[in-house]
């Protein structure tokens, strides 16, 4: 799951949506240092890594993605998961996406003083290019694996999996569907020991 999935699944605790959406980095037990809510959002994110990356059906996904992409298979159906969210938000939330990212980035701003230094970098360009919102098109994912690629300096070719997106799209968007039911059910789960 990548960045949308990881915000949505904290529900409408804005802290515990900052600590999911900035966990990844966060190493160690750093994460003792921030306040309660934030920590249980950077608990939460790495329970869903953990649940995500062990389940058959995000594993028989990102197997299609293996051969061409190795390591970054993993990296690429995080976004590609992502995508099949926002382009059904609306099964997922009575909220309008555009609003919903909105709100986001204001509570990012709100609590700049609490965010990683990675985290207060990132904002401006995703902010700017709207990037939870441009999950919602295949345009959209080509630009952020873009994006990824150039961070990774262009190892993998990562904007080229939207050829696999398109190739697959009916089977990714069933497994997604199906995988993501369970996800959420299992978040509810753990934020109630939270």
């Amino acid at each position: 799951m990548n960045y949308l999935a990881h915000i949505f699944l904290s529900g409408n605790n804005d802290l515990l949506k900052i600590g999911n959406f900035m966990a990844d980095g966060i190493r160690g037990n750093d994460y003792l240092k921030f306040p309660e809510d934030v920590k249980n959002g950077i608990i939460l994110h790495r329970h869903i890594d953990t649940f995500t990356d062990a389940h058959p059906i995000y594993r028989k996904s990102k197997h299609r993605l293996h051969e061409k992409y190795g390591h970054y298979a993993g990296v690429i159906m995080d976004i590609l998961y992502d995508h099949f969210l926002a382009k059904n938000w609306s099964h997922y939330s009575s909220e309008k996406l555009e609003d919903y990212t909105a709100n986001f980035y204001k509570s990012l701003e709100d609590n700049y003083d609490i965010l990683t230094e990675k985290t207060q970098n990132l904002m401006p360009y995703m902010t700017e290019r709207n990037w939870l919102t441009s999950y919602a098109t295949i345009a959209g994912i080509e630009m952020i694996l873009f994006q990824m690629d150039y961070r990774t300096k262009h190892r993998a070719n990562m904007q080229e999996a939207v050829v696999e997106l398109q190739e697959f799209y009916s089977e990714f968007e069933k497994e997604f569907t199906l995988f993501f039911e369970e996800l959420r059910a299992f978040c509810l789960q753990q934020m109630k020991k939270l």
